[in-house]
């Protein structure tokens, strides 16, 4: 057992896990990831205390102040809706924060959901090769042929869309790129000395994928998977414009700004407050996504 132990500390992997420290620190050293990082925070903290906080309702209803102006146009605003109001008195501020809630929900869960089952899908047949990945990858081939999208419009149009079911539904489209990585990555890692070393000395299949070779890939699934949190928040709201999403009277970003196309020439801010969180969440997603991609462009370059 003591052989074994020692075959598994080998020091590939000691390094490649400094190797990701160094990646991590180098990126939360920049000045984009920091800012991306606090603003993200900063939204992400809106989002969770705002509506409970300040007692807003964001399906409360006021038709006497509906269309309100928000605060900085000066005119016929008041305080208690900064952002102003909808076509139903709805304020927009807890509404659109709400949206943002249920977005990052949906955008985290699906790239998890996605890193899980193609990460997985990968390892198998990375490691195992043969007939296991020939079929493995056929499978990811023939889902690479039908757009995300596409097969999510089709299956969401057909169902009475909820949480759980766009989760799942988007997830499922789009582990391949995950699967991709994951194989290429370990096919590389499993001709390795300490690989071999621990197969000599009797450590399992299953030991040696999930103790040696899956941290040392993790961390380029990781940069991969904090851009897909953005994109996968895109999708979101693209399957809420379409009437796709999740239903009324929930706020979501899409369906916000679905209803507000109607009042874009009197009440644009309906349609634009929602739009300006998006665009600042993803904007912060990215800031840190690209930091980490060129700290491990220059990290690998130099080594």
């Amino acid at each position: 057992m003591s052989n074994l132990n020692t075959a598994l500390d080998f020091s590939q992997p000691k390094r490649e896990r400094k190797v990701a420290a160094r990646i991590w620190s180098q990126a939360f050293s920049s000045i984009e990831f920091k800012i991306g990082m606090v603003v993200f925070i900063a939204l992400l903290a809106l989002a969770i205390f705002y509506p409970w906080v300040s007692g807003v309702d964001p399906l409360k209803m006021n038709i006497r102040g509906k269309l309100a102006p928000p605060l900085f146009m000066g005119e016929g605003w008041n305080w208690a809706n900064p952002l102003g109001t909808d076509q139903l008195g709805r304020d927009m501020l807890a509404r659109s924060l709400v949206g943002l809630r249920y977005s990052l929900l949906i955008g985290v869960s699906t790239t998890v959901l996605m890193v899980t089952v193609g990460a997985l899908i990968g390892l198998f047949a990375g490691y195992f090769g043969g007939k296991v990945d020939t079929v493995l990858m056929r499978l990811t081939d023939a889902q690479l042929s039908i757009p995300m999208i596409i097969l999510a419009i089709t299956i969401l149009g057909v169902s009475r869309p909820t949480i759980p079911s766009i989760i799942i539904v988007l997830g499922l489209a789009g582990w391949p790129v995950y699967a991709r990585i994951m194989r290429s990555t370990v096919m590389s890692e499993r001709k390795k000395e300490f690989v071999r070393g621990a197969q000599v000395l009797g450590a399992t299949d299953w030991r040696i994928m999930f103790t040696l070779i899956v941290p040392l890939v993790l961390p380029p699934i990781a940069f991969v998977a904090v851009l897909d949190i953005a994109r996968m928040m895109i999708f979101e709201s693209v399957l809420g414009f379409l009437g796709l999403g999740v239903q009324p009277p929930t706020p979501t970003f899409g369906n916000i700004i679905a209803d507000g196309r109607k009042y874009l020439i009197n009440a644009w801010w309906i349609a634009t407050m929602p739009g300006v969180f998006l665009v600042l969440t993803l904007t912060s997603i990215n800031l840190m996504g690209a930091s980490l991609e060129r700290a491990r462009n220059a990290i690998y370059g130099g080594a």
